[in-house]
């Protein structure tokens, strides 16, 4: 440890001479020094030239020293590291393999092209060394040297090579290339790279059972990725191989040949081989969990997409996923998802009785998720749902902590809804804790409880008004709407409590700064004056069933994720190309949400702009209302109460309110016009290690740019705070605040949400077409690159006449797009001025139409011309525009909107 003490004055010069000491002792203490001043930060890049001098020493160790600073910093002095070369060459042919060895991994690492190119001769000399342990470093060289340039390695021919050192007679050997070709694969997945035949695949199996724990999980993730078997008695045969690597002692190797096990039964058509050979996989399963937590929790999130896989395999050893008293909190979250996954109608009673003793830990969180788990199993099994109702109850009756009792009536909610009319009789019971509630969730919970039942619920008018109005104006938006909705059912069922729903309609529509709850005040307010009957075929519509799914994964990410059992994608359950930093996705069509098609809600969140229109503060009822009332505070006539004489909104063929056309006899303003967007093709923006995808793009609202964003919840945790941010970008555009508070989205659903976008000058710097946004919500942050579009900037109404004239004065650079399968010159035109475009000129000759366009971008002082020539379902477009990089980004967009 001493050399890694810090340096002191002078020091550097007392190093320098001890390197430069023809005492091979001193000159090797001294190189400790610097390497150990190296490793605690200290910069000695300046000794570089009087290492340099001692490369060529016989001493294996300081040689070992020697290059462990070269590769620190040759990255920094690359005209002197270069200087190393010829000591490089020299030494990959000394006769000592180790030094050889040395020579050749040194020089893949200084990540330097000049170097990297006489790689090439030692490289093409080791892999074909006598000593196995040279000719595997010089096969992990080839991947090194992929990763400088690809090319050179492709020229040099040493992929070839490569697939011939898979039959060479060590295994160590074999196993780096196939990592190495593996590697390469993933790179190039347009190549067909490692390609496993029958003779290679021998060579892969002998190596197997004599490779390192290391090179064996490289080979099984060969076979797991690259290889299919062509008839079932292949498969068989080397699944009995593969089998035999369940038992080491090594968790990798088990999930690695668990995977390659898997992956063959499917091509085994003898069932009775594939029960023996599921039997087999149990037990070395069960016995990952027996090591260390941190490899516990390895091991647990990797069971949970085996348990996915293949359901049954493990129910039979339930019991091993039963939470232990000094696990930590995360390996219990774990074991409970696992429950979640396994339980049935035979051990729910044992289940039910663990989860009843989670129920009296300290830890919130855990204790949370027990009581929820409760739930889960009552909605998922319908012959156990009275037991886990009956439980739910014990813990409501006996439970002297809150948070178990409100949790219990969360669940208890979403119970009601899902069998109706079964288990209503508990509701007192719920009541005589109303005194317990103290968190949004739970009291949103049990005000819907009051509403949905008030005909059941011995005076529900009082009980509300008692303990939740009086504090109406403090509660959070979600118990303020659920307020407000229960307050008019119960309404609906008690006619006296006339009083209770007029104060509160009252200060939803007069006296709360929400537009969201003002708006539903609205609703229900000409809902009632309108008539009675329709206000409840309104709030008391059929619910849709909720579901409470077991597959926390979808299928095919599932498929996708199961090749790559035992890789941080099977723990952060994230694909590959998900796994890294931020980035943009192909588009996904049609993904299907977990657990089948949840309802969806589009909101319209921040501001747009519409036609001139009275504030909601200034809005008043039709003059049939206004000649019924009494007095401003009788907000619904008191004589005939509900029976209005407006005509009944119209109701579609499944006897459903159309509240499009509701809206519009409300007086409400008609939806806002945005751009056309096709939900199918929507690109994937993000997934979050949660479950949580978003996707969306920028589009035009109102004439106005827009974010659209479809959040898909495949998480356990409601989203209801999220808070959007547009970091600095060439658009100027700033995103307005969301509110999803009164619209949350429950976990299993989806929801659409339309942000509005102002243009802030503080926000401009010219980044690319790239947006980058961060999302704060109920999960945690998450970051995506969106695409920007130039398109959503173009400011509608421009007078033709000015864009003829500026048209002519644009001088920017030109940006040419070629547009294949064009509709014509009109529909394209059309498209475009539905952007905002107005065409300035148009003609034709010799057959090909030509037509000019001008649009305006005031925020970025910008102008655009596109220039476009029509003929045989082409069309050429030159764009050009100020500022210039406006026209690049366009060409793009053009390429993708007009054909």
């Amino acid at each position: 440890m001493a050399y890694f003490s810090t340096t002191k004055k002078g020091e550097i010069q007392e190093l320098r001479e001890g390197i430069s000491s023809t005492n091979i002792k001193t000159k090797k203490d001294s190189v400790k020094r610097v390497i150990g001043a190296m490793m605690a930060g200290t910069d000695v890049s300046s000794l570089l030239p009087a290492v340099l001098v001692n490369m060529q020493t016989t001493d294996l160790e300081l040689k070992k020293l020697i290059y462990l600073y070269l590769v620190n910093y040759s990255k920094s002095e690359p005209e002197l590291a270069i200087h190393a070369v010829n000591t490089f060459v020299k030494d990959a042919e000394d006769p000592n393999p180790l030094v050889r060895a040395l020579a050749l991994r040194t020089m893949g690492q200084i990540r330097i092209e000049q170097i990297t190119e006489y790689m090439c001769e030692p490289l093409h000399r080791c892999l074909k060394d006598n000593d196995p342990y040279v000719k595997k470093t010089a096969v992990l060289g080839v991947a090194k040297m992929y990763d400088i340039n690809a090319q050179l390695v492709e020229d040099e021919g040493f992929i070839e090579m490569l697939h011939d050192l898979l039959g060479d007679g060590n295994p160590m050997v074999v196993s780096n290339s196939v990592a190495t070709l593996a590697e390469i694969q993933v790179s190039r997945p347009e190549q067909i790279i490692l390609e496993i035949t029958s003779d290679v695949l021998q060579k892969l199996v002998s190596a197997l059972s004599q490779a390192s724990e290391w090179g064996q999980v490289h080979i099984l993730d060969a076979l797991a990725l690259w290889y299919t078997p062509e008839t079932s008695s292949e498969a068989e045969r080397i699944v009995e191989r593969v089998a035999l690597h369940l038992n080491h002692n090594n968790s990798a190797v088990v999930l690695s040949a668990t995977k390659v096990i898997v992956k063959l039964t499917e091509s085994i058509k003898d069932t009775a081989i594939v029960d023996k050979l599921m039997k087999k996989l149990t037990q070395p399963l069960v016995s990952l969990l027996s090591s260390f937590p941190e490899v516990r929790y390895v091991a647990l999130r990797n069971l949970n997409l085996i348990v996915q896989r293949l359901p049954d395999l493990l129910v039979n050893e339930i019991n091993i996923f039963f939470c232990k008293y000094n696990d930590p909190i995360y390996v219990k979250m774990e074991k409970l998802e696992i429950l979640m996954l396994l339980v049935n109608e035979q051990n729910v009673s044992q289940v039910l009785n663990e989860l009843k003793e989670y129920a009296t830990e300290v830890d919130i969180d855990f204790v949370r998720k027990a009581v929820s788990a409760i739930g889960r199993c009552a909605i998922l099994l319908p012959g156990a749902a009275g037991l886990c109702v009956d439980t739910l109850v014990h813990l409501v009756e006996t439970s002297q902590v809150n948070f178990v009792i409100q949790e219990a009536i969360i669940v208890i909610k979403d119970v009601f809804r899902r069998y109706p009319n079964k288990y209503e009789s508990i509701i007192g019971k719920l009541c005589a804790k109303l005194e317990s509630l103290d968190e949004p969730e739970a009291k949103a919970s049990m005000i819907w409880i009051l509403g949905e039942y008030a005909d059941r619920i011995e005076n529900a008018d009082k009980v509300l008004e008692s303990y939740f109005l009086e504090t109406f104006a403090d509660e959070p938006p979600v118990v303020q709407m659920a307020i407000l909705t229960a307050s008019v059912k119960i309404f609906l069922a008690i006619p006296a409590s006339q009083p209770m729903v007029q104060s509160v309609l009252k200060i939803a529509t007069k006296k709360t700064d929400n537009p969201d709850l003002r708006d539903r005040g609205f609703i229900y307010w000409r809902l009632l004056a309108s008539s009675k009957e329709l206000a409840k075929s309104v709030l008391k519509a059929k619910k849709p069933p909720i579901s409470a799914q077991k597959d926390l994964v979808s299928k095919d990410v599932l498929a996708d994720l199961f090749p790559y059992l035992g890789t941080l994608s099977s723990v952060l359950h994230k694909v590959p190309e998900h796994v890294m930093t931020v980035h943009r996705p192909s588009n996904l069509a049609n993904i299907p949400m977990p657990g089948g098609n949840a309802p969806e809600e589009e909101v319209t969140v921040g501001r747009t702009e519409e036609a001139p229109q009275q504030s909601l503060d200034d809005i008043k009822p039709s003059e049939a209302l206004e000649a019924q009332q009494k007095d401003e505070e009788d907000l619904i006539d008191l004589g005939v109460f509900g029976l209005g004489s407006g005509s009944a909104p119209p109701v579609d063929s499944s006897g459903l309110v159309d509240l499009t056309m509701l809206a519009s006899m409300m007086g409400a303003p008609a939806p806002a016009k945005q751009s056309a967007v096709d939900f199918n093709t929507l690109p994937q923006l993000t997934q979050h290690q949660s479950g949580v995808s978003i996707f969306g793009k920028l589009i035009q609202n109102n004439q106005k740019p827009a974010l659209f964003l479809r959040f898909r919840n495949a998480s356990n945790t409601p989203i209801t705070n999220v808070d959007l941010r547009f970091n600095v970008n060439a658009f100027a555009l700033k995103a307005q605040p969301a509110n999803l508070a009164p619209y949350p989205v429950q976990p299993g659903q989806q929801r659409d949400v339309t942000i509005a976008c102002d243009f802030d000058p503080a926000q401009l710097k010219v980044t690319g077409p790239d947006i980058q946004v961060g999302i704060q919500c109920d999960v945690g942050m998450v970051m995506f690159l969106l695409r920007g579009k130039v398109l959503s900037l173009i400011q509608h109404g421009t007078d033709v006449n000015f864009g003829k004239t500026k048209a002519a004065s644009v001088k920017g650079r030109v940006a040419s797009t070629v547009v294949n399968g064009c509709p014509g010159v009109n529909p394209v035109v059309q498209k475009l001025v539905g952007f905002g475009f107005v065409e300035t000129n148009r003609m034709t000759r010799d057959g090909i139409e030509a037509v000019q366009l001008y649009g305006q971008v005031p925020p970025l002082t910008g102008h655009i011309v596109i220039e476009m020539m029509f003929k045989g379902g082409q069309a050429h477009c030159n764009s050009r525009s100020e500022p210039d990089y406006l026209a690049g980004m366009l060409g793009d967009e053009l390429g993708q909107e007009l054909p």
